[in-house]
């Protein structure tokens, strides 16, 4: 079985748009990605979604690629909406919590509109930053239980 791992990380200015794919983010605990604009002390300060889910997106005739659902980290090889909220993962020194599964959108956003639908809502976890670090395309992810030092 292949490891879980990182197959883009992106980042935006704006909330509601599109994220652009980078080489590398620098996460902060109780903060988020540097310079992205969902980072702040609250609950959903990054947010992940499989390639799997983009690869259905695109099954469907979508013209959407990684980072299009304002995803900050897209993984592979990792079942996101099975983890439980409170469920930890490394991704090289930096561990995040699981925070949130899917979401409620109360209108539909400018991704929707760009994209023709959004999986986000069913398919996107949501956690925040314990121990920081930088986190880069091909790192492996690692559910790990308990306190971690």
């Amino acid at each position: 079985m292949m490891p879980a791992t990182i197959v883009a990380t992106c980042i935006s200015r704006n909330k509601g748009e599109r994220k652009t794919p980078v080489d590398r983010v620098e996460l902060r605990p109780d903060h988020g990605i540097v310079g992205d604009a969902h980072a702040g002390d609250w609950h959903r300060q990054v947010s992940l979604l499989a390639q799997e889910s983009i690869d259905k997106m695109r099954a469907l005739g979508l013209d959407v690629d990684k980072g299009d659902f304002a995803e900050n980290l897209t993984t592979r090889g990792i079942d996101l909406v099975g983890l439980p909220v409170g469920a930890r993962l490394r991704i090289g020194e930096v561990l995040l919590e699981v925070t949130q599964i899917g979401k409620e959108c109360h209108n539909r956003c400018a991704i929707y509109y760009q994209a023709g639908d959004c999986v986000m809502p069913k398919e996107g976890i949501f956690a925040r930053v314990i121990e920081g670090g930088t986190i880069r395309p091909g790192d492996e992810i690692r559910q790990v239980d308990g306190p971690v030092s």
